[in-house]
């Protein structure tokens, strides 16, 4: 099972998903109100409600997942579904996982921003309209995080940046994400777990990952050298074998 992060969608695992496929049964999904699906209620795109969203889907499709990858965000969710007892995989993969609150003046600043902009319905139209008129604005977004993406994932980015309701769910989600509670349960967290940091990300860099180690001592911590925030996107081959070798699965 694989879950993208904020403000992404299901074609940020485009070059890992088919290498995995060869292996696995693979399940990717857009989150609710990301990519193109349809816009659910600011309060049903809190972490625990996202993470009842996502149970709801493998009941549906009656899938049992034993390894369960999340980028950013969606290892959030994982772990929130592991703790809720909505899935219960053997192995559990956090990329650049987004585990913690922030901190400093972006945690004390963070979550106000988000709903002050999440209120404004104005927002999201004006943003969407400036990535379709300015490509080099996205493409800037894109380096912040680190990583360096080809011409052709950019612009993926730029296509689902120019949808006000995929910003509009994005918004609402940072707006409503409340990271203390899962902070507190973090370490009664049963699967395996392996916390996989990019040393050049500038999202959530590598020590986030060993903030996290501490409170999962049980955990394993790798750092990925030579990629951002969307190293799984820049590395996929390097990330497939990786998952490989933690999973048991590789040649």
């Amino acid at each position: 099972l694989l879950i993208h992060g904020t403000a992404a969608a299901t074609h940020s695992w485009g070059g890992l998903l088919p290498m995995l496929a060869q292996r696995h049964t693979v399940v990717a999904l857009d989150l609710p109100g990301h990519g193109f699906t349809s816009t659910p209620a600011p309060t049903d795109l809190c972490l625990p409600c996202m993470a009842r969203g996502v149970g709801a889907l493998m009941r549906e499709l009656d899938m049992r997942p034993e390894i369960v990858v999340g980028h950013s965000a969606g290892a959030a969710i994982l772990a929130r579904m592991c703790l809720d007892h909505l899935i219960e995989p053997r192995l559990l993969i956090s990329l650049s996982g987004a585990l913690l609150p922030l901190r400093g003046f972006a945690g004390k600043w963070f979550s106000p921003a988000a709903k002050l902009m999440a209120r404004n319905s104005f927002l999201p139209r004006f943003v969407a309209n400036g990535a379709k008129k300015d490509p080099k604005g996205v493409q800037r977004l894109v380096d912040g995080t680190g990583s360096s993406l080809t011409p052709d994932a950019v612009d993926l980015y730029r296509l689902l940046i120019s949808s006000p309701g995929h910003l509009a769910a994005a918004l609402n989600m940072m707006a409503n994400w409340d990271l203390e509670p899962l902070r507190d349960e973090l370490p009664r967290l049963t699967p395996e777990v392996l916390l996989v940091a990019f040393d050049n990300d500038k999202t959530v860099p590598p020590e986030e990952a060993e903030r996290a180690h501490r409170l999962m001592p049980k955990a394993r911590v790798q750092i990925v050298r030579g990629y951002g925030h969307l190293g799984h996107e820049e590395a996929p081959q390097r990330i497939a074998e990786l998952i490989f070798d933690a999973a048991g699965t590789d040649d």
